[in-house]
């Protein structure tokens, strides 16, 4: 080991660059890795594991233009594998370009079970070793930092823990400044982690990477560094090949706020849910809502007796405060949701607002009328503070739709469809009428709409508002085509995000009572933040 100074108590690499796109459905552009990696180095995670310049041409450009980054907090490492066989590490073309990235630290995989060696890689045992011992040497002596991942470490150490062992004491001996223990297949329970960190831990500087096969890669995480691992790898937010990643976005405020270990720089716990959605955004993946810490669910309450209970004694029903990752409580709005609840979200619009108030008893008993007509407010945040501004007397309407016409083609029975929305929109007695080519009839719609809009907003960013998520729901069944429909959207501006909702008979007016308000309350939240208590 050498004598740099560690930067944390918990040393943190994010491998979303790298593992992370090993993800179904993931792919970067080399903008796309930039963008992630500063939002990385703003969080502070230790290291940043950025990719394999020997797979593919797009990581060796991404590492020639990461050195124009500035990065402030976080370092970057290339991930390869140990030598080839039958060559010596000066030799191989893929050690090569790993120096080329000119990172500080390289991560080295290598294998740690009999079986990977002999019927995968092909070679015999020793010759396994010798391909560890010399890629580590080699790297060290060209001034990196090694990290080594012990690949399917776990599996190796169950099946022939002997030489499992030796590969690892043969890293160590070579130079390595980590030892990674990695559960490749994703399988292993915390107990077994715990007896294989045990067996290692005296070796060094021990770090654990998890995947999550048996979802237990959080777990497995967290029993390593109880067992005595000062290393954590995994994405932030767990995806990556297979089943995922161990994900760092709830490992981290579970070592912080649980366990007291320091991950972070102090007080950027505080922007984990932030640039989790920031990176979200840029992966194209909606941070799940039911993910502990940092998703929409996750201080979420419905039951008006727990909603009480939180506002008099909030650990009654929460284990963390939210705003320590950067999160908020929310108070689900719907008929079983009690007074308290619905003052509580109404506060916020109106300080004055208590449980007893008038207004508080007319949502309640508005809130049950609606929903038995089919309108659902606990997953439309939006709806549902511009139903407690109409409540409140704290609403005006920003525009009003005189008429609108969606047109739908197939032409010839072709399966390429054409569709095509217009819009007639007043705003403070001026009229404006737009049309738009959509992907189907609610995206011309939105399209129509937000163009005839755009002249009388256009800087309050609403071209950059887009549908992040889309569900219809068939209120009642035995109305067959006839039924009500309940159109739920949710919309971002890649910043932020909110739900808004749309009830009738007919899907494209229920799809557009939904844009409505999800334009409105964009609106509504940039004058309330440029101008402090015009609504």
């Amino acid at each position: 080991m050498n004598n740099e100074t560690y930067q944390a108590d918990v040393e943190i690499l994010d491998t979303t660059l790298r593992d992370g796109a090993q993800g179904e459905g993931i792919g970067f552009s080399v903008q796309d890795k930039l963008s992630i990696a500063c939002a990385l180095d703003e969080l502070g995670v230790s290291w940043i594991e950025a990719g394999n310049p020997g797979s593919n041409p797009k990581d060796m450009e991404f590492f020639r233009l990461a050195g124009n980054l500035s990065l402030k907090q976080s370092r970057l490492c290339a991930f390869g594998s140990t030598r080839k066989k039958g060559v010596t590490p000066r030799e191989d073309p893929f050690l090569k370009s790993l120096l080329d990235a000119a990172t500080e630290g390289v991560v080295i995989f290598g294998k740690s079970w009999d079986l990977h060696v002999t019927e995968v890689l092909g070679v015999s045992l020793e010759e396994n070793l010798a391909m560890i011992a010399e890629t580590i040497a080699f790297l060290k002596d060209q001034g990196r930092i090694v990290l080594y991942d012990a690949e399917h470490f776990f599996d190796g150490w169950t099946a022939n823990p002997e030489y499992a062992l030796k590969t690892v004491k043969t890293a160590l001996e070579a130079g390595a400044d980590r030892i990674v223990l990695c559960d490749t297949n994703g399988g292993n329970f915390p107990n077994t982690i715990t007896e294989g960190v045990n067996a290692v831990l005296s070796f060094g500087r021990i770090g654990i990477h998890a995947h999550n096969d048996a979802d237990m890669a959080s777990a497995c995480s967290i029993a390593a560094v109880q067992a005595g691992c000062r290393h954590v790898q995994g994405t932030l937010l767990g995806f990556g090949e297979r089943c995922g990643n161990a994900a760092l976005a709830a490992i981290i405020p579970s070592l912080e706020l649980k366990l007291g270990f320091r991950c972070l720089p102090q007080g950027n716990l505080e922007s984990l849910s932030e640039l989790s959605r920031r990176i979200g955004e840029v992966a194209n993946v909606l941070v799940p809502d039911n993910m502990p810490y940092i998703g929409n669910h996750a201080f979420s309450h419905k039951a008006g007796m727990h909603a009480d209970a939180i506002l008099k004694v909030r650990h009654s029903f929460e284990h963390i405060d939210p705003r320590s990752v950067g999160n908020d409580r929310h108070f689900l709005m719907s008929e079983v949701g009690g007074r308290s609840a619905i003052a509580e979200r109404a506060r916020k619009i109106d300080p004055s607002i208590t449980k007893d108030h008038p207004v508080t008893a007319s949502l309640a008993g508005k809130l049950k009328t609606l929903e038995a007509e089919g309108w659902q407010f606990e997953g439309a945040d939006g709806s549902f503070e511009l139903l407690v501004r109409r409540e409140l007397g704290k609403y005006k309407p920003l525009f009003k739709i005189d008429a609108y016409r969606v047109v739908s083609e197939h032409p010839g029975g072709s399966a390429i469809s054409c569709c095509y929305a217009w819009a007639k929109v007043w705003v403070e007695g001026q009229q404006e009428i737009a049309a738009a080519e959509g992907h189907g009839p609610v995206n011309a719609l939105d399209k129509a709409l937000r163009k005839a809009l755009n002249p009388f907003f256009y800087n309050f960013d609403i071209e950059k508002v887009r549908l992040a998520d889309y569900k219809v729901r068939v209120i009642d069944g035995k109305d067959a085509t006839a039924a009500k429909v309940r159109v739920l959207i949710e919309s971002t501006d890649g910043v932020n995000t909110w739900s808004t909702v749309g009830v009738s008979e007919d899907i494209i007016d229920a799809s557009r009572a939904a844009l409505v308000d999800s334009i409105e309350y964009k609106l509504i939240s940039v004058i309330e933040r440029r101008f402090k208590g015009l609504f």
